[in-house]
Order: C-alpha cells, then structure tokens, then sequence
C-alpha cells in the first residue's frame, strides 16, 4: 500500500492544500494529512477546529485521513508506514526551502518526498495570507474549502 503523509499546521487549511490533496489521493492508496503540533507557535484555530475542517472537508473521501502529531514528520511516516511525504510547491522560494527539508529527511530515513505544483488558481493563496484577510474583515471564504467557517 502506497502512503504518503501531507504535514503542516493547517492554520487553517486552503484551498492550495485542498487541491494538493485532491490530486495526492490519485497517486497514492492513502493520504494522512498530518496536523503538527508546536507548543512554540501561536495558532489562530485551535487544534480541534484545524482538526474539524479537514475532516469536514473530506469526509466523503475514504482515502484521507487526518491525524496530529509531534517531532518529526520522518517518525510520524515510520509509525503509519508511509514511504512518501507529500509537499506542495507553489513558488521558487518554496522549493529552495522544501528541498533541504527533502534532502535531510532522506538523509535521516528512506523516505522520499513528492512534490506537486499547486494549480495556477490557487498559487497565490497561504495560510497567513487567510488569517491576514480574517483578522482585517475580508471575505476569506474564497480562499478556503467550505467547512472553513468562523462564527
């Protein structure tokens, strides 16, 4: 079974991530979206409703799972038994900073990383960028899936 382990904070999930996602279940016999825990970082959703979005998001996906974890994500793929972490790329300065992570977390474990180009439509769109358009009153539901709503 080929598995493959999409990590990050999910603060909160895009619709970049959404589609690399999407595109990742064609690939792989399982996807585990992996939502990192940093007691260091100051996140605006708690874990829970990071939790809730993604599992809302596909919960008609049988594919995908969600999990959280702590450490390294190389630990996480060695207890689920994935070989493949999945990143999304959508500018140069993404892939300068995510080829080093690769590099090391190949150097640490055989596992490899896959890379996929975010879809033109959604290149533009992070996580930061949301909690900027939230915290300022913007319509930020055109950056999100669905079952990212705030009250």
């Amino acid at each position: 079974m080929k598995i493959a382990v999409f990590p990050g904070s999910f603060d909160p999930i895009t619709l970049g991530h959404y589609d690399i996602i999407k595109r990742g279940v064609s690939l792989f016999d399982k996807v585990i979206v992996a939502i990192g825990v940093n007691a260091e970082k100051k996140y605006m959703f708690t874990l829970e409703e990071r939790l809730q979005f993604i599992k809302e998001s596909f919960k008609d996906e049988p594919k995908v799972e969600v999990t959280t974890y702590q450490g390294l994500t190389i630990d996480l793929c060695k207890k689920v038994g994935a070989k493949f972490i999945l990143r999304g790329l959508r500018n140069p300065a993404d892939f300068e900073f995510e080829k080093a992570i690769a590099h090391t977390n190949r150097r640490l474990s055989k596992i490899e990383t896959v890379f996929l180009l975010t879809a033109a439509n959604t290149s533009y769109i992070s996580s930061s960028i949301v909690r900027d358009v939230l915290r300022n009153g913007g319509d930020y539901t055109i950056l999100v899936p669905d079952a990212v709503r705030v009250k």
